[in-house]
């Protein structure tokens, strides 16, 4: 009986000590996974930093700061000094000072005073090495260059120049609008055409898209100008002068653009120009005369498109003379013969030099 109780107190107290060792593993698996939870934790806040110190840092706001000098030199931000390049204001202290130019104005000129004049029209190809500037097209940072035409055409669209016409005899005004369907022109295709057939006359504006080509005369494309201008000699200065009355671009025509005939040729070749409009120079000398222009001799200089226009800097050939018997444009009169043509333009040349010296002969 004593040994029975003996073995049962034994089995007892084994048993107790088996359960107490597996509280125990519980136990230790417990703070086992609670520290593998709080190393995963700090684990994936470690790779949340490692990831935001990886990424892009955000956009700042340039800060608006007025610009003290015209020089890219002098400039803190690139932003700001375009905007103020192209609004013209300079801070002087604690205030914006414009450095605009106002062109010096025409004297006036009585009628009485004219002893002798001639109208001229000539032509200004770019082409020329010495029209260059005319045609050099650039928005940069450290100079900003625009062609003539491309300087007109923003002008004519912002509104400051409205004196805008459709041909030399400055008669039919021209919105900008106008001008705007002179440039450009869309065209749609012959698969459009058979698309908009099997649609029952319509096309979505995807279709549109696609099978829509638009014509557009560009700035590159533009690299003829036409000006207008008077030879007079001022009895009260006896001196001979010029005075410069319009400007035209000339550039291909977007209706002919992409066109062409039954017999597969274009309608029109690169060479045929039209005007694409004309602009009364008076009206025009405000914007030039803040308009720089290219100088390969001297990015800094301060040269601009009024200066060299009223001082003729440019080669031209005239192509049509009034000397008050009426407008003789040369290739009229002289067809079908370019070297009789470029002769007659320097003989009108010579007359309006012979004017000048009749002046002295008494």
């Amino acid at each position: 009986m004593r040994k029975i109780l003996f073995l049962f107190l034994a089995l007892s107290f084994l048993g107790l000590n088996a359960q107490k060792k597996k509280k125990t593993v519980r136990k230790k698996k417990a703070k086992t996974t609670k520290v593998a939870k709080a190393d995963a934790g700090a684990n994936m806040g470690n790779v949340d930093s490692l990831v935001n110190a990886y990424a892009a840092p955000a956009v700042q706001e340039v800060p608006d700061e007025p610009i003290t000098s015209m020089s890219i030199l002098n400039a803190k931000s690139p932003e700001s000094f375009r905007k103020y390049r192209d609004l013209g204001l300079v801070k002087k202290g604690d205030s914006l000072v414009s450095n605009k130019v106002t062109p010096l104005s025409y004297g006036y000129i009585e009628d009485k005073d004219i002893l002798k004049s001639m109208v001229v029209w000539e032509i200004i190809d770019m082409n020329d090495k010495l029209n260059q500037p005319f045609y050099h097209n650039e928005d940069g940072l450290v100079s900003k260059n625009k062609s003539l035409y491309q300087v007109l055409f923003d002008a004519i669209n912002d509104g400051k120049i409205k004196e805008v016409y459709d041909d030399e005899m400055f008669m039919t005004r021209l919105s900008p609008d106008a001008i705007q369907a002179r440039i450009k022109n869309a065209v749609l295709s012959d698969a459009g055409i058979n698309k908009m057939n099997e649609n029952g006359g319509k096309l979505t504006e995807e279709e549109q898209k696609e099978f829509t080509n638009v014509y557009e005369t560009k700035t590159e494309n533009v690299k003829v100008l036409k000006i207008k201008g008077m030879w007079y000699i001022d009895r009260r200065d006896s001196q001979m002068k010029y005075r410069l009355l319009g400007i035209a671009a000339m550039g291909q025509d977007p209706a002919t653009m992409g066109q062409y005939g039954p017999d597969g040729q274009p309608l029109a070749s690169k060479d045929e120009l039209i005007d694409l409009f004309w602009v009364y120079y008076p009206d025009a000398r405000e914007v030039l005369a803040n308009t720089i222009v290219f100088n390969s001799k001297n990015l800094a200089s301060d040269i601009s498109f009024d200066d060299i226009l009223n001082a003729r800097r440019f080669s031209t050939v005239i192509y049509k003379s009034n000397n008050g018997l009426g407008n003789g444009v040369i290739k009229d009169y002289i067809p079908r013969d370019a070297d009789a043509q470029l002769e007659e333009s320097e003989r009108i040349k010579a007359q309006i030099l012979q004017m000048e010296n009749d002046m002295w002969n008494y």
